[in-house]
């Protein structure tokens, strides 16, 4: 059975973020992720964490100005100084949180940019190499142009191919199926060739980016796959709710041990 986590960026957020985490345990979930925890004190946060006996499954390392657009500086040559920082303005949180993924945003770029292909691969080792020590897995996610145009990573192959060829064992491809549907659709496919690189799965509804209860995509079938394929790691719920967030959550109750 998936283990599942919520996004607290995107859900409970009837309530503000440090009181999402007792949220969340409330709901039933036993793991969390965020996009960006950094302006909250590092304690503040695994305090709560801890508090509601959940795991951190994921969190972004800072993208930059997030709120002028910036999606992070991996593929970008002239912010490799920015890169580096960004690692050490992380570890306190991944420390407190315990942690054991990062994600490293690309940014926006062109990927037909031999040099921000270059400044890509060189951040995406140094970042690994970086938390290694630390027991912590670096990944990279593909995102799809209508919801963030110009991202420079938004292709699955290349994204494998970054995994395969820098052959560090930290680093990990980020699946996010509603990104994969987007981009290329044949998710099933896709999660059976890329299993071995997967280091995190998010899931949305396609197109709306909602509960992943209908349109497009099959979920509970998916969510099966995961289980043949013996996915060992978690399922991030990076959706919009449509309404409260708790009122939309009977997708998940089954999964949660909680009867409709």
């Amino acid at each position: 059975m998936p283990r599942f986590a919520a996004n607290l960026s995107m859900m409970f957020t009837e309530v503000p973020f440090l009181d999402r985490f007792d949220a969340a345990a409330q709901a039933g979930f036993t793991a969390v992720e965020f996009l960006f925890p950094y302006e909250h004190p590092a304690e503040a946060v695994g305090e709560r964490l801890k508090r509601n006996g959940l795991t951190q499954a994921l969190f972004n390392l800072p993208p930059g100005d997030w709120n002028a657009g910036e999606k992070g500086f991996a593929a970008l040559p002239a912010r490799f100084a920015d890169l580096k920082q960004s690692l050490e303005t992380a570890l306190p949180y991944a420390k407190a949180t315990g942690v054991k993924r990062l994600h490293l945003m690309a940014g926006i770029a062109n990927r037909g940019d031999r040099l921000a292909i270059e400044a890509f691969y060189k951040s995406v080792a140094w970042a690994a190499e970086f938390f290694g020590p630390h027991g912590i897995d670096i990944v990279i996610e593909p995102i799809n142009s209508r919801n963030v145009p110009g991202y420079f990573l938004n292709d699955f192959g290349f994204a494998r191919d970054v995994v395969q060829e820098l052959r560090l064992p930290n680093l990990k491809l980020q699946f996010d199926i509603y990104h994969c549907q987007i981009i290329h659709g044949d998710v099933t496919m896709r999660l059976r060739e890329m299993m071995p690189i997967i280091g995190h799965i998010q899931i949305a509804s396609i197109p709306s980016r909602n509960e992943p209860d209908g349109e497009e995509l099959n979920y509970p079938f998916l969510f099966t796959e995961l289980d043949r394929l013996g996915y060992p790691g978690f399922v991030g719920c990076e959706y919009n709710p449509r309404g409260k967030t708790t009122d939309g959550l009977a997708w998940f109750k089954p999964y949660a041990g909680v009867k409709p």
